[in-house]
């Protein structure tokens, strides 16, 4: 087998402790370098959940460093970027923080390398996950039903190289001694408007997801692609589609548990004249104070962690807040009541619906976010 690095980063979150938990079970024979990026700003509950992961996996997490810690007067990775930005706070417009401290470590640890990185984005989320622009770089999602990132697809199912798809099908349909007949019909017929490549994508994965992994892997031999340097590669006989309620077994049945700030926590909130009960939880990992977290969660941290959200207010100044209303505004006990009280009726009015629950609350808070620091 040709030398290729195997990499999976753990953010904190559910998926990604998930993952490594998964990959080290049913593919010990890779040689997977387990790494975080740490940017000094996690919850202590994110760090508890790495010992363990530790303590599991057997194999320590490697700590990928954003910068010089013991040279630097604040000793602290987002510390020392807020000051180099002159203040300004990060933003969904302007995610300086998830470039500096996850993307660019990765990077540069990672070198000229070939490598493979290993993400969790699941088997029911609808979103990809973050893909390098380096070449010597390739993503592969072992939780979904199609495990290759999306300029891997494009590049398969261009209609350039259809011909040579088609022979390929034909050539490992026979090893298989597979009928082709249907797939053929797909196979050959080009993208265009009114057949997409997203369309053409999932018609060539419900007929034969291995057969089309196969494929894809002896494309992959005719290019850079780290993938193709292997002799043999274990995940294009993956059948496995992993999903939310997966993800949590994995978690339980591990030991390592589900992150502490996943768990719902019970508030108190008065509508009209009487006392209701709701639930909150944190929806995601990262930072503390992240940009993208929803309001109840802001709330769950000023009544979980009030330390944590003081440390967050003072943040905030120069007229840089980490949302349209700053926290000192938030905090205010009237603020607080109509926050809760609002996520309870947009609660009680989902489960009257769809029967949500708590993972189902997670689920949906999930389409906004970034990949590098959630999963």
């Amino acid at each position: 087998m040709s030398k290729v690095n195997h990499v999976l980063g753990i953010s904190g979150g559910k998926d990604s402790a998930a993952l490594a938990i998964y990959m080290s079970k049913h593919y010990p024979a890779l040689d997977i370098n387990y790494y975080t990026c740490d940017t000094g700003k996690e919850l202590t509950e994110t760090y508890e959940l790495i010992d363990r992961l530790n303590s599991v996996l057997g194999k320590k997490i490697t700590v990928y460093n954003s910068m010089d810690l013991e040279n630097s007067p604040l000793n602290n990775p987002f510390d020392h970027f807020l000051a180099v930005y002159g203040g300004y706070l990060p933003s969904p417009n302007s995610r300086w923080c998830t470039n500096k401290l996850k993307l660019q470590p990765f990077e540069a640890h990672i070198k000229d390398e070939p490598t493979i990185s290993y993400v969790g984005i699941r088997g029911d989320e609808n979103r990809e996950g973050y893909i390098s622009k380096r070449e010597n770089i390739q993503t592969i999602f072992p939780f979904r039903k199609n495990i290759w990132s999306e300029d891997v697809i494009k590049k398969v199912l261009s209609n350039e190289n259809l011909s040579i798809i088609q022979l390929l099908y034909e050539e490992i349909g026979r090893e298989f001694e597979t009928d082709l007949s249907k797939i053929n019909q797909i196979v050959s017929q080009p993208i265009s408007f009114k057949f997409t490549q997203s369309q053409k994508l999932n018609a060539l994965l419900d007929l034969n997801l291995k057969l089309f992994n196969y494929v894809i892997f002896r494309f992959l031999k005719t290019t850079d692609y780290p993938v193709g340097k292997l002799d043999s590669f274990p995940l294009i006989d993956n059948q496995d589609i992993i999903k939310i309620n997966d993800v949590f077994e994995i978690l339980e049945n591990s030991g390592v548990g589900i992150p502490a700030y996943y768990k719902p926590v019970e508030y108190q909130v008065e509508i009209d004249g009487e006392v209701k009960s709701g639930h909150y939880s944190r929806s995601r990992s990262g930072c503390f104070f992240c940009f993208y977290q929803q309001k109840i969660e802001w709330v769950w941290l000023l009544e979980q962690h009030p330390n944590l959200f003081e440390m967050a207010i003072s943040y905030e100044k120069d007229g840089y807040t980490w949302m349209e209303e700053s926290l000192v505004q938030l905090k205010q006990a009237e603020r607080v009541k109509a926050i809760k009280k609002d996520h309870y009726l947009k609660t009680m009015r989902a489960k009257s619906k769809t029967g949500t629950n708590w993972q189902d609350e997670i689920l949906n808070a999930e389409g906004e976010g970034c990949a590098s620091c959630f999963i």
